[in-house]
């Protein structure tokens, strides 16, 4: 399909996003949080990809190469938009209006639906505590399902530096757990 994308064919370049959009965009959604923006910086991944398909030389997957340009991509966002002037979007007096009404939510929710959020909270601030290179290392093997190879090849660093990065941050996270009260 590279190859067809590589010799001209757009179309080919079109099945290529179409089957990996959905990752890249929950790929960079991990770092945004924020799903406009990730729908935005994926679509900048692409076109990046789209051109410098021609300096793709098949060494690694396609989704290995494009997993790559959508992190830079991301971590590009993130600095230029810390560049950026806050805005407040929300006026403060409408706010206050909305304030507690996510926790009605959770009136008569199961004692294991409220472990098992609880859990999840621990779990992502543990990620988002983790240094970027463990952070990316864990995400690349939990979430996207890649082996330890071909992390180490979208991050450029030896196999075993990617199994002590994910060893280490599995370790950090299930430190994080042990705070959880697990009730009968």
């Amino acid at each position: 399909m590279v190859q067809r994308v590589q010799a001209g064919d757009k179309k080919a370049f079109d099945l290529l996003v179409l089957k990996y959009q959905n990752r890249v965009i929950h790929l960079v959604n991990r770092y945004l949080r924020d799903q406009s923006e990730a729908q935005d910086v994926a679509q900048d991944a692409f076109i990046k990809a789209y051109r410098a398909i021609g300096s793709f030389r098949g060494e690694s997957a396609f989704y290995t190469w494009i997993y790559r340009i959508a992190i830079n991509t991301a971590k590009n966002h993130i600095v230029s938009r810390s560049r950026r002037p806050s805005e407040e979007d929300i006026d403060p007096d409408v706010a206050e209006q909305f304030e507690g009404v996510d926790s009605l939510r959770d009136i008569d929710t199961p004692d294991a639906i409220l472990l098992s959020e609880e859990m999840a909270v621990i779990i992502q601030n543990a990620l988002d505590d983790l240094p970027s290179e463990l952070r990316t290392a864990i995400s690349l093997r939990e979430f996207d399902g890649l082996s330890y190879e071909e992390i180490a090849e979208a991050m450029s660093c030896p196999v075993g530096t990617v199994r002590s990065r994910i060893f280490r941050a599995r370790e950090f996270i299930e430190k994080r757990l042990e705070s959880v009260e697990v009730r009968p």
